[in-house]
């Protein structure tokens, strides 16, 4: 590692700016809320820069200034619609090294993930949305009925840390194709990239009160958009006990709720499988970003004719997952997001050890660099589905093992969470995986490594959330269905 060029990298040493104001009705002013929040490097542990701290008064000017641009941009022609956002695209397109080197800083994701998924993802799905806003599905006839899908109004969007630009977009353009207008609150941990999205904004003209930014605590911010009477639907990606509090509020005033929460995805390698390319792969996904990914299959189950040689396999993959600065080119696993989240990654990890699971790769003992919130890439095995590492998200680089004797088992363990996100099968059989795939609850299932598909539908089952973003399937969640009998 050349920790040397990494902290010279230009990313590292450019100054952030603070951010002292809030984007509403179109142009950036003063909040109304005093307080600050402070933006941590979590490789460096030193304070880069300071956002507002919005307040309810902030959040009812941000909605006010959403309901009264709905009308209009509602009515405009899906062509229109269109064309604002390709501005759009554009002007976010320009900043694209200045979000993944914002984003290697407010999270420490290594560059070249910040690069391909941090900044190009978000650029695909907004892409994905121009070209849905510009072709609306047409309407469809039953019997004397005309049924037209129609934008459901002011969408509060509250967004998580972990991959904050693409979450935003994922909102926010789904939104604005539908028709509907905004109000954002970005997660307080990585609130600096949701700026760059704003100068966009601000560049590309959407017309005034279209999206609006808002940043502040969740529980003063988020809380208010929640329970807001005139946000008619709340979209929120984070955990488990956040969403069901958020449900809560939009229930005592029913409004319309979409949920992306938690996952425990299995990673479920049967026989007949290619060993080494389903162990590598599984390895690698359960370790992406650190392992701060909802998607990520944390559970890899491997038949039990092949499961010590799995263990190898993944011993020696976690052995390459390099710890360092996000600038260091040889970096591949960088920083927690937090020192709140390194130490419950840690105190999982020793859950995990005193049940009974047995330390395969990294562990509390394994070197990892003097300052930053760092964690090893960690491989449990011999771990009981039934225990705490295999069945709560754990969000950092853990990953367990679980041994099977029968596709039925292991679609029995597979299914053997409150989760139901996301998922993978490997066989060299493609029929009997897909079998398998279907009996899986939950929302994707990856066939022997079927690549990501932005225009797919995302999204769980159980307690994973409710409702799907992404594709057409994301932008029907910010339309109302109306009947017109004729």
């Amino acid at each position: 590692m050349d920790l040397a060029a990494a902290a010279t990298h230009p990313g590292r040493t450019t100054p952030i700016a603070d951010r002292t104001q809030l984007y509403l009705d179109g142009r950036w002013i003063a909040p109304h809320g005093t307080g600050v929040i402070a933006v941590e490097d979590p490789t460096t542990e030193q304070v880069i820069a300071h956002v507002p701290a919005g307040d309810t008064v902030d959040v009812d000017r941000a909605v006010a200034a959403a309901k009264a641009a709905f009308g209009p941009w509602s009515a405009l022609a899906p062509a229109e619609r269109a064309a604002h956002l390709d501005r759009l695209h554009t002007a976010l397109s320009a900043r694209a090294g200045d979000i993944a080197t914002t984003v290697a800083r407010e999270l420490g994701t290594p560059m070249k993930i910040a690069t391909k998924v941090q900044a190009g993802l978000p650029l695909t799905v907004l892409k994905s949305y121009v070209d849905m806003a510009g072709q609306p599905e047409s309407t469809h006839t039953v019997g004397n009925s005309l049924i037209v899908g129609e934008p459901v109004g002011v969408v509060g969007a509250i967004t998580p840390w972990n991959y904050p630009l693409h979450q935003i977009m994922a909102k926010v353009a789904g939104a604005l194709a539908a028709g509907c207008t905004v109000v954002l609150k970005p997660a307080d941990l990585t609130p600096l990239v949701a700026y760059l999205l704003f100068d966009a904004i601000d560049e590309a003209g959407l017309p005034p009160g279209v999206a609006n930014l808002v940043t502040g605590p969740g529980s003063v911010v988020g809380s208010a958009i929640a329970a807001h009477p005139d946000v008619d639907l709340v979209s929120f990606t984070g955990s488990t006990a956040v969403g069901a509090r958020i449900s809560h509020l939009a229930a005592d005033r029913i409004a319309r709720v979409a949920l992306e929460l938690g996952g425990k995805s299995a990673n479920v390698i049967l026989a007949d499988a290619d060993l080494r390319r389903a162990v590598k792969t599984g390895v690698a996904n359960a370790f992406l970003n650190s392992g701060q990914t909802c998607t990520a299959w944390t559970r890899m189950l491997v038949h039990r004719s092949r499961y010590d040689e799995a263990l190898a396999i993944a011993a020696e993959a976690a052995a390459g997952q390099t710890l360092g600065d996000p600038f260091d080119e040889g970096t591949r696993l960088g920083p927690l997001a937090s020192a709140a989240q390194r130490e419950t990654v840690r105190g999982y990890i020793e859950q995990g050890l005193a049940a009974g699971a047995r330390l395969i790769a990294g562990g509390l003992d394994a070197p990892v660099p003097d300052r930053g919130h760092f964690v090893a890439a960690t491989v449990l095995a011999d771990v009981d589905p039934d225990s705490v590492v295999a069945q709560e998200e754990i969000f950092g680089p853990v990953l367990v093992v679980i041994p099977f004797d029968s596709d039925d088992e292991a679609v029995a363990i597979a299914n053997n969470s409150r989760y139901g996100l996301a998922g993978a099968v490997w066989s060299g059989d493609e029929d009997r995986a897909l079998a398998v795939a279907r009996r899986m609850r939950t929302g994707a299932v990856d066939v022997n490594g079927g690549a990501f598909n932005p225009l797919a539908p995302f999204g769980g089952f159980k307690q994973s959330g409710i409702g799907r973003e992404l594709g057409r399937h994301g932008l029907a969640e910010f339309l109302e269905t109306k009947a017109i009998q004729r």
